[in-house]
């Protein structure tokens, strides 16, 4: 099987390119000599089976940060018969150097200038004749985000497949760092033979945005102020989907399921039903809106807004010892705080990198959100959910900072941040679609991976013994809520919420499953019995709690790995436990105090 890897600076469309070409196929494998997952995809390319492997973006082979020694020890460790050269065609002047740098590594390489309408904007043209002669390696124009070329791309890269190559050990790789002056020279020769661009490069549509979205005194509220309308947006849309899965659900329960399973023991219909379908179906009814949610976040991500909500952020996250780079893997975080803590690699100072990732995890991600839609939809009117859910991202936000400014001290850096902020764009229906898909089969692995097993586990807690009523005092979740209840009464937790809590550790989509299989019960009929159980001082400090206490352990094996210190990775454990308890227990008791 042949190895095509692809390698490209940050911002250059390079996932956007991986994305068209794998489509849904894209798996996340190790690989030699490196010490974190990269994501690849088998494709058919002219007569070959080949893997595609997405390098991390790079500004530098001759670097030393994490991204950096990343793509040397692959390109060092593992066989490689095409390099994908991703640059955008718009900033080649400044991005050439990589394409002459993995050329000096002696691998064969095809360059593909990305962005192309957005350089013919700017009134820049390009000689891909010249710079493909004076390179040495085949030049295509193209455009991932709409497909311009891309096939052409991928018939001159099937064309060079059959080229060999002899790999570089490190210490060839190591010598090639000399090289830098020469590299420059060359790249200065290439734009000036190759490359038209104009006096001065011009977009009066983004600055005309962002006269108005980088307003000094402006930006910020008005950056808020579109985050809470697409809360809105999202509540208002999502609701009748997932009030339309919920009902799919409780039919296929009365009239196929539940018919099915009528011979069986009652103890195997009550393990089916009551937990592995009453948990699955409770989280499975929250799918519609997670999806919305991470489509409309790549539309504003993949718009370049996101780029400058760390422009703005900057001045206030160095008050705190973090950087604009921070808050952009934050707002990653509410996706998933996975990626947002692998995304830290672009840091080069290990400080900044380790305080950066200590406050990640309190960033609410959408394990979260589902646990918050459901209490919120329960114990809140329509009006109200929104500003709630609203309240709780600032709460976020506000144990991020709290974290932040009390261990700067020990993680102090003075890595200055660079960032290029990139024209607006609107993604393209494909990358829309993938992005929502995506998100769809990672709930799927994380479903019967985690929440499963998760479910089966409370179930047999909340009813074992099984001559006692379930989930009762003498069953052994029971148990457990009593040994816990001393820690969480004063927050207003009971032992039942506990037992959620404590699955929540496993992965935070089980919090909702928890719930279905305690009490029973699903859909309206779940939220029914909570909201008698349950006050709204109780379940806001609940939904506190799960916002800040301990995250899942996916992310707590990523901090391990990313941070190298099982020092660390405790001191992050329990850093949030102290303060999940300590905002929960000043919240209910205060609440209490005023009489609510």
């Amino acid at each position: 099987m042949k190895r095509i890897a692809l390698l490209g600076m940050p911002n250059t469309g390079k996932s956007t390119l991986f994305n068209r070409i794998s489509g849904a196929s894209a798996r996340v494998g190790n690989w030699p000599g490196i010490t974190v997952d990269l994501m690849s995809a088998k494709i058919l390319l002219g007569g070959h089976i080949a893997e595609l492997v997405d390098l991390p973006g790079l500004y530098d082979l001759h670097g030393f940060s994490d991204d950096e020694q990343v793509v040397r020890h692959f390109f060092a460790n593992n066989t490689v018969d095409l390099v994908m050269i991703v640059l955008n065609s718009a900033q080649i002047d400044r991005q050439i150097s990589l394409a002459l740098q993995a050329r000096a590594l002696g691998l064969p390489a095809i360059l593909l200038l990305n962005m192309r309408d957005e350089a013919r904007r700017a009134g820049i043209t390009i000689n891909v004749e010249a710079m493909s002669k004076q390179l040495q390696m085949p030049v295509v124009l193209i455009s991932a985000k709409y497909g311009e070329s891309c096939p052409q791309a991928l018939q001159v890269a099937a064309q060079n497949l059959d080229r060999q190559h002899a790999s570089m050990s490190p210490e060839q790789i190591a010598a090639l760092l000399q090289q830098d002056s020469s590299i420059e020279r060359e790249m200065e020769s290439i734009v000036k033979n190759a490359v038209q661009m104009p006096a001065q490069l011009t977009d009066q549509l983004t600055n005309k945005i962002d006269r108005v979205l980088l307003h000094p005194w402006f930006g910020l509220p008005l950056f808020f102020a579109a985050m809470y309308l697409l809360f809105q947006f999202i509540f208002a849309v999502g609701k009748p989907l997932q009030d339309g899965v919920a009902w799919l659900l409780a039919g296929l329960r009365t009239e196929a399921l539940g018919p099915l399973l009528t011979g069986a023991p009652a103890w195997l219909q009550g393990l089916l039903l009551d937990g592995v379908f009453n948990g699955i179906g409770t989280v499975t009814a929250f799918v519609p809106i997670i999806v919305l949610f991470f489509i409309i976040m790549s539309i504003v991500e993949d718009s370049g807004y996101l780029s400058r909500a760390a422009f703005m952020m900057d001045a206030l996250m160095a008050k705190m010892g973090l950087d604009g780079r921070g808050f952009v893997m934050m707002l990653m975080g509410f996706g998933c705080n996975v990626p947002a803590l692998m995304g830290t690699r672009v840091m080069r100072s290990r400080n900044l990198r380790l305080l950066t990732m200590l406050v990640i995890p309190l960033s609410l991600c959408s394990a979260r959100l589902q646990v918050f839609l459901f209490l919120t939809a329960t114990l809140f009117t329509a009006t109200q959910a929104p500003l709630v859910l609203f309240s709780l991202y600032l709460m976020s936000f506000l144990t991020i900072f709290l974290s932040a400014l009390i261990f700067k001290g020990r993680y102090a850096s003075n890595e200055p941040f660079i960032l290029e902020l990139p024209p607006y764009r609107f993604p393209t229906l494909q990358q829309i679609w993938l992005r929502g898909w995506h998100e769809v089969r990672h709930f799927l692995n994380r479903a019967t991976k985690f929440i499963i097993i998760g479910v089966v586990l409370v179930w047999i807690l909340t009813h074992v013994p099984g001559n006692v009523p379930p989930a009762s005092q003498a069953t052994l979740a029971g148990m457990i809520g009593s040994w816990l209840a001393p820690v969480l009464t004063p927050i207003g937790i009971d032992g039942q919420l506990a037992i959620a809590l404590l699955f929540g550790f496993v992965a935070k989509e089980i919090v909702i499953g928890a719930f279905a299989v305690i009490y029973g019960l699903q859909g309206d009929a779940l939220m029914h019995i909570i909201a008698q159980k349950l006050d709204w001082v109780q379940g806001m400090s609940f939904m506190l709690f799960t916002l800040i206490y301990t995250p899942c352990l996916s992310t707590i094996a990523v901090l391990k790995s990313e941070s190298k210190s099982m020092a660390f990775t405790l001191l992050s454990i329990v850093w949030s436990l102290v303060l999940a308890w300590v905002i929960s227990f000043i919240f209910y008791q205060s609440a209490r105090a005023l009489g609510f």
